[in-house]
């Protein structure tokens, strides 16, 4: 008869080496389970403005986002007119709007481009607008208030609109996280800042639908407050995400930690990546370095030949 074979002892306590393996598997699980930031593509586009320095500021804004988003680990293409070349658009995990109302509508040959960015909605893309980017006027919509931008980010802050006006004011205003455990919650708090958080926005003739989740509220105006939901987000049908939120209206609150880490969060989320525990973190240099035309934000100038401003291509104030 053989003698059993005998195993020599491991010098390694057996639970800690257990536990090891145990950490090590979660690990590569994980790893395995994250979605790779890297992977998504961001197309940010500075459509065109009117205002005075230091405010609204799409294109040093646009440059910022891109900064974070790469600090991020995401991939950043900052645009400043409609790509002429389909394939940016169409390489873009989700798209990011700034300018004075939707972009899409203030640049020339507006229909061809409401077109394209059709065909990007109905294949999946995201979609953000931020601050004015979110605005669309009367001649951009149908008397009832009808436009693709509703169903494409949930919402739309309605300039002189027939079917709705909404109000544009500057406040110190408070912006408190909604009550859900959507995933652009993550990481940030309440916060105060001086800006222009538009309120009673336009969510349809039902108010909003429901696959749009109310993010942040605000309560507007001061002299009669009341909650007014300033940012918003939706899960469509196609498969994409969409998100809007009514501010910066001054460049210098991109200083604001909250309120990046929250436009940040909507951007990531809106291109199908997951949004960590903490929100996207960044840190910012020196706002120069991304080239506003002024950080301080400047009186308004009455142009010389106020009707050079006419015509669908020129915003109105809001």
């Amino acid at each position: 008869m053989k003698t059993p074979l005998s195993l020599p002892v491991s010098p390694v306590p057996l639970l800690p080496f257990l536990l090891s393996i145990a950490i090590s598997f979660g690990t590569l699980l994980d790893s395995v389970a994250a979605p790779d930031q890297g992977s998504a593509e961001v197309l940010l586009i500075a459509g065109p403005s009117k205002h005075p320095p230091g405010t609204h500021e799409p294109a040093a804004g646009a440059r910022l986002l891109a900064y974070c988003l790469e600090q991020a680990g995401l991939d950043a293409q900052v645009v400043y007119e409609w790509p002429t070349d389909a394939a940016v658009l169409h390489k873009a995990d989700t798209i990011a709007l700034l300018g004075d109302q939707f972009p899409p509508e203030r640049f020339e040959n507006s229909d061809a481009i409401m077109t394209q960015l059709a065909a990007e909605m109905e294949r999946g893309c995201g979609l953000v607008c931020i601050h004015y980017a979110t605005g669309l006027g009367k001649d951009d919509v149908a008397p009832d208030g009808e436009h693709p931008l509703l169903h494409w980010t949930g919402g739309y802050f309605a300039t002189r609109c027939e079917h709705h006006q909404s109000i544009a004011k500057i406040f110190t205003a408070t912006i408190t996280p909604g009550e859900s455990e959507h995933p652009v919650l993550r990481g940030w708090q309440a916060f105060t800042l001086l800006d222009e958080p538009y309120y009673n926005n336009y969510f349809g003739r039902s108010g909003l639908a429901e696959n749009v989740t109310p993010l942040a509220f605000s309560q507007l105006p001061p002299e009669d407050p009341h909650p007014e939901t300033v940012a918003w987000a939706v899960e469509r049908a196609d498969g994409g995400r969409g998100m809007g939120i009514v501010m910066p209206h001054f460049f210098k609150n991109w200083k604001v930690e909250e309120l990046r880490k929250f436009i940040l969060n909507g951007i990531v989320w809106s291109a199908g990546q997951e949004i960590p525990k903490d929100g996207i973190v960044t840190t910012l240099p020196d706002l120069a370095t991304f080239e506003p035309m002024a950080l301080e934000p400047q009186p308004r100038q009455k142009p010389a030949n106020a009707k050079a401003d006419a015509g669908k291509n020129a915003p109105p104030k809001e």
